[in-house]
């Protein structure tokens, strides 16, 4: 019987003994036998950017397909993970790849792996497919976001044109290692010989450099060789002697100017004109995403360590004083979840730090566990936000899409609803509010 989308994830979710494993060893025979890697592309030459980096490879990697596909070029882009359907991770030309498409692939994907008696990981498996289909759609660009470090991520496999780092902050320490050296280390691993390198925060570790400098990469930084300025209605890009005046994305500035210099950076033809039409046509879900549902005014960021939720609190506090203006009477609520394996104590220092600065009001928490093996528990959940926040300003549920109706309920048209805390807490309340596919 052949498999639909939803049997083939779940049973590529069962054949390898776990969901992370880092290493390209058991994947590059069978990418090598499906003719993935570059060297066997015969005249099939898209142009690679590879992004990697703690935070905002989503934001980074949306805005550099948008920018190539206003130029023309025929964009691949794949993403993890994804939000509501799995069809979000892999889109040619922003449309997402269909489900028989996707299930040829896993077919392919899958009897290769077979022909070479390995087992791959869920991630290795849907990558590989990605690759697959965008090869076969005859890809201009290919803008690829790594899923795990970078070094032993099986988007790796494939060498970049241009490689962007977006940050290094301390993130899935099991598997980087827990400081920042350690980590940039595995994120520099996506660099190579001679090809230009986008560094996007204005200090690194020094085993960035050191690995930049090594394979004498051609490393373009942000506050040394470009950097922005946010104005009133618009920002200003500035690398060398070129300064322009851009429209705001709805995204992260930083991220934007990264991706701008990214596209620079590169040996594609992309006009000033394209980068202004993509910065304007870019958007994300997920990431500082405005959205009305059921009446209500909300608000959904996948923000899930330090740098992210001081991304959203930022946005946040200054949307906060501009709804607030027009809607005096607002209220402000959290629908919250976390990953066990996160800093969940530092996420709600910050959140309360901000509204003991006053810079947001008090808020009613609705909680609820995740439902994912790596969820952190409710009681973990709650003794954490006790800590912190006023035991009369938290209401639990038994999972998020009660969690979801509970927080309608409780709340007005005039009110605002921040969802956050980890992709699967905005993939399982936008699910409970619009369904899902797979």
């Amino acid at each position: 019987m052949k498999k639909n989308l939803s049997q083939w994830l779940e049973y590529m979710g069962s054949i390898h003994v776990s969901a992370i494993d880092m290493g390209l060893d058991r994947v590059l025979p069978v990418a090598d036998e499906l003719g993935l890697l570059k060297s066997a592309w015969q005249g099939k030459c898209p142009y690679v950017f590879t992004v990697a980096g703690t935070n905002g490879k989503g934001s980074t990697t949306a805005t550099i397909a948008q920018i190539c596909q206003a130029s023309g070029l025929k964009t691949a882009l794949y993403q993890s993970p994804h939000l509501v359907s799995f069809t979000e991770r892999v889109r040619i030309d922003g449309v997402e790849i269909s489900e028989d498409n996707l299930i040829k692939a896993f077919e392919v994907i899958e009897q290769a792996r077979l022909n070479k008696g390995v087992s791959l990981s869920f991630f290795e498996m849907t990558t590989l497919a990605a690759f697959w289909l965008f090869l076969q759609a005859n890809c201009d660009v290919w803008v690829l976001e790594i899923g795990l470090g970078g070094r032993l991520d099986v988007v790796n496999i494939i060498d970049p044109d241009l490689a962007v780092i977006t940050n290094i902050g301390i993130d899935h320490v099991d598997w980087l290692g827990d400081n920042l050296d350690d980590i940039g280390r595995e994120k520099a691993g996506i660099m190579r010989a001679d090809i230009p390198v986008i560094l996007g925060e204005y200090q690194m570790p020094a085993s960035v450099y050191e690995q930049a400098k090594s394979l004498d990469a051609k490393v373009c930084q942000l506050g040394v060789h470009y950097d922005y300025q946010e104005n009133l209605e618009n920002w200003t890009y500035g690398l060398s002697a070129i300064t322009a005046s851009l429209p705001k994305p709805n995204l992260s500035l930083k991220n934007a100017a990264n991706a701008v210099s990214a596209v620079l950076a590169s040996s594609l033809n992309i006009s000033v004109n394209a980068i202004k039409t993509g910065l304007q046509q870019v958007q994300l879900a997920g990431r500082f995403d405005k959205r009305v549902l059921e009446n209500r005014q909300w608000i959904f960021d996948v923000g899930h360590n330090e740098a992210g939720i001081i991304f959203l609190l930022e946005q946040l506090t200054r949307y906060w004083k501009e709804y607030q203006t027009n809607k005096p009477n607002a209220n402000l609520f959290f629908l919250f979840s976390m990953l066990g394996d996160k800093d969940v104590p530092s996420v709600i220092k910050q959140v309360r730090q901000a509204i003991d600065e006053q810079a947001l009001p008090q808020a009613m928490w609705h909680i609820a566990a995740i439902d994912h093996q790596r969820a952190m528990s409710l009681p973990c959940l709650l003794d954490y936000l006790n800590k912190e926040i006023e035991p009369e300003c938290i209401i639990t549920y038994d999972n998020l899409a009660q969690a979801t109706q509970g927080v309608i309920k409780a709340s007005s048209d005039d009110d605002l609803i921040v969802a956050f805390g980890s992709f699967h807490t905005i993939g399982e309340s936008l699910t409970a509010l619009i369904g899902k596919s797979f």
